[in-house]
C-alpha cells in the first residue's frame, strides 16, 4: 500500500515506480485519463515537462512520433475507468492472459476508494483488501494498492509535510499489507518522503517520523535521490 493525503503525488509515484521496475504491469487507474498517463511516461523518457509533450503529440508529425518511439518499449497497461469493480479485474486480467499468454508481474489499483462501493464503506474495502490479496496469491503477482490518509487530523494541520503516521491512514487498511508506505510531498523543497509504516518480513515505524527522502519533479513525473542542484553541478562536471 502507498498512502497519502490528497495532492501528495501518489500517483506519479505509483507510476514512476513500475516504469522503474520495468515489469509487465497491469495498472488500473480511476484517477488519470488515458492521455494523461501516456503524457507522464513519455515525459518521464524524455525529460519534457507534460506541457510539452502535450503540446507535441497536438503538432502531429515528427514531433508526435519522438513521443510515441519513447512509449514503445513501455510494458505497463492501463484500464481506466471508474468506479473499479471486480468483474472489469476480471475481464482486463482474462484479456491480458489472452495477449500475452500470462499474469502480469505486478498489478496496480489507484485507488482503494474508488472500487465499487468502497468510497466510504469500511466492509467494502475490507473486502477489496482481502480480495486484492487473494489476487496476488493466486496470479502470484505483486499487487499494489493506493489510498487516501485524512486531511482532518490535527497532525495534517500542523505538520502537513510529513508522512502520515499508520492510524492516519483511513480505516486503518495499512496494516493489512506486507509492506505500507506513507509518502508526502514538501511543495516548498520539492523534498518527497517516505515512511515505512507496516513491514511484516522487517523493520518499521508506524508513526512515520523516520523516512527516506528523495525529490519530486511533478512535471516531469520523475523522483530523484538528490536535489536538483546537486545534479545541475553533477552534469555540468561531465
Amino acid at each position: 500500500m502507498v498512502a497519502g493525503r490528497s495532492g501528495t503525488q501518489k500517483s506519479g509515484f505509483a507510476l514512476f515506480w513500475v516504469a522503474q521496475m520495468n515489469l509487465p504491469t497491469l495498472y488500473f487507474s480511476a484517477d488519470m485519463s488515458a492521455f494523461t498517463a501516456s503524457s507522464r511516461l513519455a515525459s518521464m523518457a524524455t525529460g519534457d515537462t507534460t506541457e510539452v509533450v502535450e503540446k507535441g503529440m497536438a503538432m502531429g508529425g515528427r514531433y508526435r512520433q519522438k513521443y510515441l518511439d519513447a512509449l514503445a518499449d513501455n510494458r505497463i497497461t492501463f484500464s481506466f475507468g471508474s468506479p473499479i469493480n471486480w468483474q472489469a479485474v476480471d475481464e482486463e486480467l482474462e484479456a491480458y492472459i489472452e495477449l500475452h499468454d500470462r499474469y502480469p508481474e505486478v498489478i496496480v489499483f489507484d485507488n482503494l476508494m474508488d472500487f465499487d462501493g468502497a468510497e466510504s464503506d469500511y466492509t467494502e474495502q475490507m473486502s477489496v483488501m482481502s480480495m486484492s490479496t487473494e489476487l496476488a496469491r493466486n496470479t502470484g503477482a505483486t499487487t499494489i494498492i493506493l489510498h487516501h490518509a485524512s486531511d482532518k487530523s490535527w497532525e495534517a494541520k500542523s505538520d502537513p509535510w510529513a508522512p502520515p503516521s499508520r492510524d492516519q491512514v483511513k480505516g486503518g487498511l495499512s496494516e493489512k499489507p506486507e509492506l505500507s508506505l506513507s509518502v508526502a510531498l514538501d511543495p516548498n523543497t520539492m523534498e518527497y518522503r517516505v515512511a515505512t509504516i507496516k513491514q511484516r518480513m522487517g523493520p518499521s515505524d508506524p508513526t512515520a517520523r523516520k523516512y527516506a527522502v528523495m525529490y519530486c519533479e511533478p512535471e516531469l513525473t520523475r523522483f530523484h535521490s538528490t536535489p536538483p542542484s546537486h545534479r545541475a553541478r553533477s552534469l555540468e562536471v561531465v
